[in-house]
């Protein structure tokens, strides 16, 4: 399986942006997906994650009321916004089908991996 993140770029604090994952696969719907994000220095963290059916979803506490995730039969999206510099981090999006609910926050329970993509929010 191989994901392809997108949508990453430039933007000033408190504007928006709109990240999508997609799938080399027939039905990406089988597939449990996360968002995690890893600044500089820092260690990757857990941003939001939605299941196969879309109906369990979660987000970080950090993002909570500014980001959303979302899915469609081929893409899972996630809607920034009021960006804030401390958002600024390579974005990584994860897959897996077999995840259960109650590990979706967890990046090593994912199987597979995009390339990342960069956002970066000046002040």
């Amino acid at each position: 399986v191989q994901l392809q993140a997108s949508g990453g770029g430039l933007v000033q604090a408190g504007g928006s942006l709109r990240l999508s994952c997609s799938a080399s696969v027939p039905i990406f719907t089988d597939y449990a997906v996360g968002w995690f994000r890893q600044a500089p220095g820092k260690e990757r963290e857990f941003v939001a994650a939605i299941s196969r059916t879309g109906r369990n979803i979660k987000h970080a506490d950090s993002v909570k009321g500014r980001f959303t995730i979302s899915r469609d039969k081929k893409t899972v999206s996630l809607q920034m916004n009021s960006l804030k510099p401390e958002d600024t981090a390579v974005y990584y999006c994860a897959a897996d089908s077999s995840l259960i609910t109650s590990s979706i926050r967890r990046a090593d329970q994912y199987d597979y991996w995009g390339q990342g993509t960069l956002v970066t929010v000046s002040s």
